[in-house]
């Protein structure tokens, strides 16, 4: 897996570089969404811009590689999002352990409360197959740009 050089540096206390609101397709490969408004919006958040991959996710994600990752987000997805009734709504994503957790921290995908505020898709209610198809293409945005940074940190 190879990642690209030649990104700007990152803004102070930003997730984001300047690249990352001007790119036209999205670090994920993914081709069906467009994300700029949303991680503008994210990065805003003291909250959500504190999230960032350590040497060891990044590690994990390379040696599993994206196909096997973006695996884990769905299953993520299905298993503790997805449901109309979370019982534990707000409290069923760790904070750290994988990747996968902390991206959906950082790009409001953690609980039904968060993904309504962010993304506007009502709890309450199962989530449809492409709503579940769109949490994961922005949880796997969000690690690809953090993998592109993999040189910088």
């Amino acid at each position: 897996m190879r990642f690209t050089d030649g990104h700007k540096a990152l803004v102070e206390g930003s997730l984001f570089t300047d690249e990352d609101f001007e790119r036209t397709e999205p670090a994920c490969g993914c081709k069906d969404y467009d994300f700029g408004d949303l991680f503008e919006r994210l990065s805003r958040s003291a909250f959500r811009s504190r999230f960032r991959l350590k040497p060891v996710d990044k590690n994990y994600v390379m040696e599993k590689g994206f196909d096997a990752i973006r695996r884990h987000a769905e299953d993520f997805v299905r298993n503790r999002l997805a449901s109309a009734d979370i019982p534990n709504d707000g409290r069923q994503t760790p904070m750290r352990g994988h990747p996968v957790f902390i991206a959906q921290h950082a790009t409001g995908c953690c609980c039904r409360g968060c993904f309504e505020k962010w993304h506007g898709i009502p709890r309450g209610r199962g989530l449809t197959p492409s709503e579940q198809a769109y949490a994961v293409a922005v949880i796997m945005e969000w690690i690809g740009r953090q993998m592109q940074c993999v040189d910088n940190q």
